[in-house]
């Protein structure tokens, strides 16, 4: 069985800031690059802070996943970067809102600074199928 590497380019989505898919499907596996809170109609961070650009970036994240033919559900690993690790449980907040049950493994990093102002990124991989 041949298996092809699909890019995804979800309609309605921000512009990716650099040289990369917002996504890639390659047989059963959808890999999400690191999104963040921008809303796709201003190309701007969304006000609010870490729990208003979650949920943005949550957002976002979904219009990838379903481009793969994915969902939260099928999301098996989310890698979260934020910029201050105190505001872990403000982003614990809306993630729970998206995983409600079984969520997947999940990894949450502090970094030093993430692209065009962001405090949140989040990326994830999904499999699709059993």
């Amino acid at each position: 069985m041949e298996h092809r590497r699909q890019v995804l380019s979800p309609a309605g989505a921000p512009k990716p800031l650099g040289p990369y898919s917002r996504g890639i499907r390659f047989a059963r596996f959808v890999f999400c690059s690191g999104t963040t809170g921008v809303d796709p109609g201003t190309g701007k961070l969304v006000p609010g802070g870490v729990p208003a650009e979650t949920r943005q970036a949550l957002t976002n994240l979904s219009g990838t996943l379903q481009a793969g033919g994915a969902s939260f559900a099928s999301v098996v690993k989310t890698t979260v970067f934020l910029v201050d690790i105190g505001q872990f449980a403000a982003m614990n907040a809306v993630y729970a809102e998206f995983f409600p049950e079984d969520p997947p493994a999940r990894s949450t990093i502090q970094v030093g600074a993430l692209p065009g102002g962001a405090s949140v990124e989040i990326e994830a991989i999904a499999v699709i199928g059993d």
